[in-house]
């Protein structure tokens, strides 16, 4: 009897250190995740995107989309989006850090889709920023965006034309897209403008995925884990919102000073921080890329 309680006492005292190792780690990884929060403001982790982004959200980032004169009214709409964020979620996508790194990264990507997709201008009603989501693909393409290529070659007859919340272009891109995505969207590029969840679905994965052999994702620059070289710094490009721009049309808008559409996207950012209770003054540093060095050129699509 004896040795019986000797024997389960030890093994209790054993358990009990293992509780306290695990709970001194649980403890040491919430303060490095708390050491991100402002002092006084509440600390939440790993929310879904539903729990803070709800469709009335939803309507007040895109109130214009379902209007008449909307080229897509009636085809976005929060259900889809939350859908195709479901598939990303357990990768970082919006639920990585605390609720304020959260909703910055949600800004940063809807404000890059709400300026590839809007037909607002400078007076228009409710403001020029909130006319995004008003189209789902690209009016009266003038070419079928086809280059000869082994892995992704064109299907005859069909358009690569833009499509989707953040546009496709090209047939080697709607290869990539699609490969990532288990759909053919090399013979079904159409896909994208009939089915509003896959098309969310592939603007996410275009901010998800590094675009580009040695480049970050979109995704890894809105959260931090995105760390510049010297060379980088040396061409001033830093961490923040400006990268972004240049990952996804930097050859076009950086660069070279203060491009209107480089300015058409950082407006839309601040003004979705604003909207989502962030606030402008948390839209962090480098929020533009006019000064720095374009990341690629058009005919780079390694």
């Amino acid at each position: 009897m004896n040795l019986t309680l000797a024997f389960l006492c030890s093994m209790m005292k054993i358990t009990g250190v293992i509780l306290l190792l695990v709970g001194l780690v649980l403890v040491s990884r919430a303060w490095a995740f708390n050491a991100n929060c402002k002092e006084g403001k509440k600390c939440e982790r790993n929310m879904t995107i539903a729990q803070f982004f709800s469709a009335e959200d939803f309507d007040t980032l895109f109130p214009q989309r379902n209007l008449p004169v909307a080229h897509a009214a009636g085809f976005w709409n929060h259900y889809d989006f939350i859908q195709a964020a479901a598939m990303f979620e357990p990768l970082g996508f919006c639920t990585t850090g605390d609720l304020m790194m959260q909703k910055i990264e949600l800004a940063a990507f809807l404000a890059h889709v709400a300026h590839e997709t809007t037909c607002g201008w400078s007076v228009a009603p409710k403001g020029p920023f909130a006319w995004g989501l008003c189209y789902k693909e690209e009016l009266s393409p003038d070419s079928l965006y086809c280059e000869s290529s082994d892995e992704y070659p064109c299907v005859p007859g069909i358009s690569y034309h833009g499509r989707g919340a953040m546009p496709v272009y090209w047939n080697y891109n709607y290869g990539k897209v699609g490969n990532y995505l288990k759909k053919d969207l090399l013979h079904r590029p159409d896909w994208l403008a009939t089915n509003a969840t896959l098309a969310f679905q592939a603007a996410i994965a275009t901010w998800m995925l590094p675009m580009r052999p040695k480049q970050p994702s979109c995704h890894d620059v809105m959260t931090g884990k995105w760390v510049p070289t010297k060379n980088d710094t040396l061409n001033s490009i830093y961490p923040g919102f400006g990268m972004t721009i240049n990952i996804l049309n930097g050859f076009v808008e950086c660069g070279h000073g203060d491009d209107i559409r480089m300015i058409d996207r950082v407006s839309h950012y601040l003004e979705f921080l604003e909207l989502l209770g962030v606030g402008r003054d948390n839209a962090g540093p480098y929020t533009g890329c006019g000064l720095q060095k374009v990341l690629y050129t058009p005919f780079d699509k390694s």
